[in-house]
């Protein structure tokens, strides 16, 4: 089975986000107030052969631990599985 895996890397909650921040303050907040915070990541797409959901799932946070795609001290990961 083929399986589209998003991989999005996002500062922690209590990390500052200065481009994120940078973001609300000159270009969000000229449109609307109701946007209360805005953070900024980096979002990469990876297409998996795998045997089941959970599979795809865990070669991607591997290769996101393994190939240092993201500092565990200050990022935090969030992994979307879905089937193509």
């Amino acid at each position: 089975m083929i399986y589209n895996v998003e991989l999005i890397i996002i500062n922690k909650d209590i990390v500052r986000d200065p481009e994120g921040e940078t973001l609300q303050k000159y270009v969000i907040e000229k449109f609307t107030r109701d946007v209360l915070e805005t953070r900024v990541g980096k979002y990469i797409q990876f297409k998996v052969e795998a045997s089941n959901e959970d599979s795809a799932r865990k070669l991607v946070e591997k290769i996101a631990v393994e190939g240092r795609l993201y500092n565990p001290i200050v990022h935090k990961i969030i992994v979307r599985v879905n089937k193509q």
